[in-house]
């Protein structure tokens, strides 16, 4: 037990005040579970029926503000923010369970998500014309009360690419963290409100039933911005039909990436391979789920990928020699060892690599060495699921024909990745394959925070794919003389 919480932690926003509830439950830290890194408030309905009517109230004058005061004040929070990211990271991480270097790259990204939209805001505000016989203007309004729903897995960058530019468009918020993982980003939108009126930003914690059923029911939210599982998402928006709400949700992936016979699967390739897999323990949706290997250099890519899997080092995050910290919660460890047991009684084989830093705690956290999965074929369980975890089953193919078929084949499209010299034959896979993004010789995010591509079929509803998102938090109308 650590002697000092958070000042959020046990508390709610609602209205510029932060207030406590009766009843809590304890956030802990994955990489030793006897240690409470801060408590989470479970809000009734009552207080979350309290907070969409605090936005619904802010929303009649923060509308009004015009776009360069909006932008002021977020280059403001910005500047502040990027001061308590040291002092912040270290929380993120005992909460998280990411590598010190992936959970300050996650805070600094939150910044610059701001400062960026900020700047975006201004060009996209502008009217555009349409000439032709009568004079047209598109132009844009904010749309109202603004619901943000986000995931344990990456709660920062995920939470502020859909808090900023809502409110940077002049809807106000109500947000509803994950209650695995909520005070680093609580702690963050704290210094982002207090840079805004009351009532713009409003923050719910506690079930995600309660919560969720609430904002996906009540006819003053307008939108709905869901980040998480797509059985998940496939509820919220059966409920959010009711009330006709516009839905924004980035849901699970089956990442494939192919690597073609001409591959230069070098040492950087294959450490940009590990990563596109172990990126966070392998808990990010648009991590590679899924590796297709030429037959002709299937031995090969899979000795290489094993002793760059040998080099991981797996304990607490806080530790400078860790590369790959615990998984989050128990859930989620406890589903991803299920499936490997099931994947062995089928037949598959486990390649387990690593190294344990400290094997005397190892029982402690949520900690697993990564494996490679091998002899499991496109029906086995472990290729067709989201693993979410650090396993990766590797897969041969023998014509290009045949391994589009089995990149295709998935209910989910979010992101894939191709691996060649040939760039031509890249660029017609990126045709073919049902992704909402393709990467060549790389399995990554885009390096611009202004634009970001959906994912396809179960992995994504909203198709904006520029403007920080801005396009998604409002309404165009047209304006004619």
């Amino acid at each position: 037990m650590i002697s000092t919480f958070p000042v959020v932690s046990g508390k709610y926003l609602v209205n510029g005040e932060w207030q406590e509830t009766k009843e809590t439950t304890d956030v802990i830290n994955p990489a030793n579970t006897a240690e409470v890194v801060g408590q989470v408030a479970i809000c009734s309905e009552d207080i979350v029926n309290d907070s969409i009517t605090a936005a619904e109230n802010a929303f009649k004058t923060w509308s009004r503000f015009n776009i360069e005061d909006r932008a002021t004040r977020m280059n403001a929070a910005a500047e502040e923010l990027a001061k308590t990211i040291e002092e912040n990271v270290t929380l993120f991480v005992r909460e998280n369970g990411k590598t010190l270097v992936e959970a300050k790259k996650d805070l600094l990204r939150c910044v610059e998500v701001m400062k960026g939209s900020a700047a975006e805001l201004l060009n996209w505000w502008k009217p555009e014309v349409i000439q032709g016989n009568q004079k047209v203007q598109v132009r844009r309004r904010p749309r109202g009360i603004t619901a943000v729903i986000t995931p344990w897995n990456s709660p920062m960058i995920l939470t502020f690419k859909r808090v900023i530019p809502a409110i940077l468009a002049g809807n106000t918020v109500v947000v509803k963290p994950a209650t695995n993982c909520p005070l680093t980003i609580m702690t963050f939108l704290k210094v982002v409100a207090e840079h805004f009126p009351p009532g713009v930003i409003n923050i719910v914690t506690g079930s995600g039933k309660v919560i969720g059923d609430i904002l996906c029911s009540d006819s003053r939210i307008r939108t709905v911005a869901f980040v998480g599982s797509t059985e998940t998402g496939k509820d919220i928006m059966k409920k959010s039909a009711g009330k006709l709400q516009k839905v924004y949700m980035e849901l699970g992936g089956n990442d494939p990436a192919i690597i073609f016979e001409d591959a230069n699967m070098d040492e950087a390739a294959i450490k940009r391979l590990k990563i596109g897999i172990l990126r966070a323990a392998g808990q990010v949706c648009s991590a590679i789920k899924r590796v297709y290997v030429h037959e002709s250099r299937y031995d090969e890519v899979l000795q290489k990928l094993t002793k760059e899997f040998e080099r991981v080092v797996v304990g607490d995050g806080i530790q400078p020699d860790v590369t790959m910290g615990p998984l989050n919660n128990q859930a989620q460890f406890d589903y991803v060892n299920g499936l490997l047991e099931r994947t062995v009684k089928a037949g598959g084989k486990v390649i387990t690599a690593g190294i344990q830093l400290n094997p005397e705690t190892w029982n402690q956290g949520y900690y697993m060495l990564p494996s490679i999965v091998t002899g499991v074929n496109q029906q086995s369980e472990v290729v067709r699921v989201e693993q979410f975890g650090p396993v990766i089953p590797i897969l041969p193919f023998s014509s290009l024909e045949e391994v589009v078929d089995y990149a295709n084949d998935s209910e989910f499209g979010l992101r894939a990745s191709v691996w060649t010299e040939n760039e031509e034959l890249a660029i017609e896979m990126a045709d073919r394959l049902e992704a909402g993004a393709v990467f060549h010789n790389n399995h990554t995010v885009f390096s611009e925070l202004a634009i970001d591509f959906p994912g396809l079929k179960e992995s994504g509803v909203s198709r904006e794919t520029r403007h920080c998102s801005l396009e998604l938090f409002a309404d165009s109308y047209g304006f004619a003389d």
